[in-house]
């Protein structure tokens, strides 16, 4: 498909990458959005919290239900997970909203937890929304982390449910060593300082559980996000080391394999992205592959006002012409 020309351009200080990321992740009032909160017990004997919510209609219940994913140490009550729902279920659709292992407020039960690209947890929250709820169409969205994660399902898997519609990611860094290497440039320090004391401690509360097999030693040498991910993230999830990880887990390799149609909305100022993060050559050649990079936006950023965001907006346009 040929490249998106988008119609967002940010205003004022959002045409900054920084603060555009920062006000969107630290200082946008987050929107308000009623949420039911099930358990989804998976068959490794762990489990994810996923908050449910629902279109309000006199007229008839939604058909339709959209997944969505959130970044790396997020959850589903962060504003631009509530701002994107909101808009779906004035849309028509009822939203599922995962929170990745451990991210919903208690720890998981195992030593392992999430990873960029590891899909099993979606895929049974998928068979689990087939199985239980009578819907007729579901969308997967995601951001950054979670962008990359549900282009990696659908690229990976030869045969998906005739249910599952589109793909919407969103900063995605679908390269996932250069979007490391970026990340820890020294003009981005701050974030990736951010995520490492988070990670770290979640090391912390995970060492508890698993003294056998977390120590304090190991936690010591953990500097960086590379440290991280080849001290816990790479054993624990059965890599040989953070590289391996990386290369194995990123979805740019899994995207010629898509057989829906799926947008990729990342800006060209996103300072967690490098530049094999935006595919322009498998979109040209694609016919499911819809890219779009507006120059401005930061990460996960693309504010119009504190009540609406392009993405949101973009979001449910985007559905409606292919749904």
């Amino acid at each position: 498909m040929p490249i998106i020309s988008s119609g967002y351009q940010a205003k004022g200080p959002f045409k900054s990458g920084h603060f555009s990321t920062i006000y969107s992740a630290k200082l946008r009032p987050t929107p308000s959005l009623d949420q039911v909160r099930k358990r989804l017990e998976l068959t490794d004997g762990d489990f994810v919290d996923v908050d449910w919510s629902y279109h309000i209609s006199e007229l008839k219940n939604a058909r339709k239900v959209a997944i969505l994913l959130h970044g790396l140490e997020g959850d589903a009550q962060r504003g631009y997970m509530k701002g994107h729902a909101k808009q779906l279920t004035e849309g028509g659709w009822d939203v599922a909203a995962m929170n990745h292992r451990g991210c919903s407020g208690e720890e998981n039960r195992l030593y392992l937890s999430y990873n960029s690209g590891r899909t099993q947890d979606l895929a049974e929250l998928i068979d689990h929304v087939i199985a239980k709820e009578n819907y007729e169409e579901i969308t997967l969205i995601g951001f950054s982390l979670g962008g990359n994660l549900l282009l990696k399902y659908l690229g990976e898997r030869r045969i998906i449910s005739h249910k599952i519609v589109a793909g919407i990611a969103i900063s995605a860094p679908v390269e996932l060593q250069s979007s490391l290497d970026v990340l820890m440039r020294k003009e981005n320090r701050p974030y990736s300082l951010v995520f490492l004391k988070d990670l770290r401690n979640k090391y912390k509360r995970k060492m508890k559980l698993f003294p056998e097999m977390m120590s304090q030693e190991k936690l010591n040498q953990v500097k960086t996000l590379l440290d991280f991910d080849n001290i816990y993230t790479a054993p624990a999830h059965g890599f040989e080391n953070a590289a391996d990880y990386y290369e194995k887990s990123s979805a740019l390799p899994f995207l010629p394999n898509i057989k829906i149609p799926v947008l990729l909305l990342s800006a060209a100022n996103d300072s967690f992205l490098a530049p094999p993060c935006y595919p322009f050559d498998v979109a040209q050649n694609h016919k499911n592959i819809y890219l779009e990079v507006p120059n401005t936006g930061g990460h996960v950023g693309f504010h119009v006002s504190n009540s609406e965001y392009y993405s949101e907006r973009r979001v449910v346009e985007f559905l409606n012409t292919i749904t």
